[in-house]
């Protein structure tokens, strides 16, 4: 599998982005954030959260969304929102897509939802609740796009092994 992107449109929360960059350390995946950031990268908080796996992450930092898409052209972009028409399990994802998740208070801005009406996907819950954590969110819909892509940049022969007892 080519390598999966998770963009961060303009996260507040520093324990949430140092969660996603391990989450993202772990399945071999680019993390891409979009400012403002409401953190500052070498806060304590981002690097506890994201533990020693930090170091080893493939991040890029984009000063609004404008710059994240001219230097990524041609981007297979799904935004995961509330207010998507699509759930996450019902899309096919392309081995090098992106998968972008808003800052915690507001989710993705308006205007770039109603552009890409398509390729908003949501994850189910009941109506009584208002949304996921953000490194929740990111978990369950990389997963997803992983499992769909047989996982194939991961070594799950040797975890079958493992696992086996005799």
């Amino acid at each position: 599998m080519a390598v999966l992107n998770i963009v961060l449109h303009e996260p507040e929360i520093p324990q949430n982005a140092g969660n996603i960059g391990r989450t993202c350390a772990a399945i071999g995946a680019r993390l891409h954030l979009i400012e403002p950031l409401g953190f500052l990268l070498n806060e304590k908080s981002v690097k506890r959260a994201g533990m020693d796996y930090w170091d080893d992450l493939d991040v890029s930092t984009y000063v609004n969304y404008t710059e994240f898409l001219e230097k990524n052209p041609n981007a297979k972009i799904y935004y995961a929102t509330t207010k998507g028409r699509r759930l996450y399990s019902e899309v096919s994802y392309e081995p090098d897509c992106y998968l972008m998740f808003g800052k915690e208070s507001g989710g993705i801005p308006e205007e770039i939802l109603i552009e890409h009406p398509d390729a908003c996907i949501r994850i189910p819950m009941l109506d009584e609740a208002r949304s996921l954590n953000l490194s929740n969110a990111a978990a369950i819909v990389a997963y997803e796009a992983l499992r769909q892509n047989q996982f194939q940049h991961m070594q799950l022969e040797g975890e079958l092994h493992r696992l086996h007892w005799d």
